[in-house]
């Protein structure tokens, strides 16, 4: 009997609310330096979460035994714990929007591919990727590879409707170099994720000529100046506009975050960007492919929509567990998602991006007399106020509508709805560019996040060469 037909079998003996939600996940990482493997992990987790709710408390148990009797075990132990809870404060109204619940049995693209591969055979291509990098040139002083692959099955069932199972495959591979001269070093850096098999991972845009582009940036930074610090007119590239939407905006638009008092709360029909903005997070990406970040469903069963965050600058939606929807007035989005069968459901991005627009970067740059191309997007922080600062790795300077020089080690800082309304140019040009490692709020999440070239004023850092 399959895994979701267990399901089904078990929360039709329960009376209330239950949510029974099966994981298993094997995943494989490994990393290479100096010709060699350094590291290689191998895991595998299986269990199953329950949620049950009674008089408006959520009880939640878990098992990593998946027999049924360690089910109905679990199920126990969470109506027990809501029971507890609901004494404890009093009853409270709970609804749960349903939207759309999904009953789709979904194999993702790749995911036979991936569990076919040997791994030997993946170990053989993340050895030949650092060999090629170090070899590439005699300043590259170190070179690291590093691969990671989840092969994902779900099984999810709830006892208002959703009865939906997964299998999806999400492999990432990320290159970095050090390179030194003169007792001078410099990094650089490149990496993909996407929700496929291992030949749309090497298909993806950003690892088209990976090895000589790592190669010749990282040398080029050896001898680069930093920019001039101040408020500039600034083309951000994709993986940087993918880091604004995600850290910046995304994050202050979950609804959680909103009725904590995020600077999204109570914006809905406002301005908070330029009318070329549109900004969306979608679980079934359509625009450019690869993108890492692709559910058919959620954690709570609810099937995964494009859900428009911003519409020609005007903010037109938070993000929504089943819960929250109730509470607001509207449908969940499908943004519900747990890391592990032991984990609760918290609300999550999945695919953040702005839609293109119809400009074209050589005339984005060709108008611009002094200011930025910003690449190299690096790590960050963001506020609940939308606040930021980000690190870029390098710079372009543009002078007089052109390209000039690379630049090194930039900061750009801003607050992420005053940035946006100052675009004045979207491009039509567009790529997913941040695929690889996680999003981290109390519990990690495979996401990603891009866009097009977009125009604007913002605060750039950097320091006296």
């Amino acid at each position: 009997m399959a895994f979701k037909d267990i399901l089904q079998h078990l929360v039709q003996r329960n009376s209330g609310y239950l949510e029974l939600r099966w994981h298993k996940r094997i995943s494989n990482s490994f990393l290479a330096t100096k010709g060699r493997v350094d590291i290689a992990n191998h895991s595998v987790t299986e269990g199953v979460g329950v949620r049950a709710l009674i008089d408006g408390a959520w009880g939640f148990a878990a098992t990593s035994d998946v027999s049924e009797a360690a089910i109905k075990r679990a199920i126990e132990q969470a109506n027990a714990n809501a029971s507890l809870l609901a004494k404890a404060r009093g009853f409270r109204h709970v609804e749960l929007r349903k939207g759309k619940l999904s009953t789709q049995d979904f194999i993702g693209e790749g995911f036979a591919e991936l569990q076919g591969m040997s791994i030997a055979d993946k170990l053989g291509k993340v050895i030949e990727l650092e060999r090629n990098l170090a070899t590439s040139s005699p300043r590259i002083h170190t070179a690291r590879a590093r691969y990671t692959e989840y092969l994902e099955e779900k099984a999810i069932v709830t006892s208002d409707g959703a009865r939906c199972s997964m299998k999806i495959a999400q492999p990432e591979v990320s290159l970095s170099a050090i390179a030194e001269k003169d007792g001078q070093r410099a990094t650089g850096g490149r990496g993909a994720g996407v929700s496929g098999g291992w030949s749309c991972l090497f298909r993806h845009p950003t690892l088209g000529n990976v090895i000589d582009d790592i190669a010749k940036t990282t040398i080029d930074l050896l001898d680069a100046k930093y920019p001039e610090g101040g408020r500039k007119k600034c083309i951000l590239a994709p993986a940087v506009v993918g880091l604004l939407c995600h850290e910046a905006i995304g994050h202050t638009v979950e609804a959680d975050f909103v009725k904590a008092g995020s600077i999204a709360a109570g914006k809905i029909g406002e301005d908070v960007a330029s009318p070329l903005v549109t900004m969306a997070d979608t679980g079934n990406e359509s625009i450019a492919g690869y993108a890492v970040g692709n559910l058919p469903f959620d954690d709570e069963g609810v099937e995964t929509e494009n859900t428009i965050i911003i519409k020609d600058g005007k903010l037109a939606s938070y993000l929504h567990n089943r819960e929250s929807a109730a509470e607001f007035g509207v449908n969940p989005t499908g943004n519900a998602r747990a890391w592990l069968f032991s984990d609760e459901p918290l609300i999550r991005m999945r695919n953040t991006y702005i839609v293109p627009g119809k400009s074209k970067l050589v005339d984005m740059i060709s108008e611009i007399d002094d200011g930025y191309l910003i690449e190299g997007a690096g790590s960050g922080q963001a506020d609940s106020n939308g606040e930021f600062m980000f690190g870029c790795s390098h710079v372009w300077e543009i002078k007089k509508g052109k390209k000039v020089n690379m630049l090194r080690e930039a900061t750009l800082s801003g607050i992420a709805f005053d940035v946006l309304k100052t675009v004045d140019a979207v491009s039509s040009e567009f790529q997913w560019d941040l695929g690889t490692g996680h999003c981290g709020k109390g519990q990690p999440a495979k996401v990603d996040a891009g866009g097009p070239y977009i125009r604007c004023e913002i605060n750039i850092g950097g320091r006296q060469s």
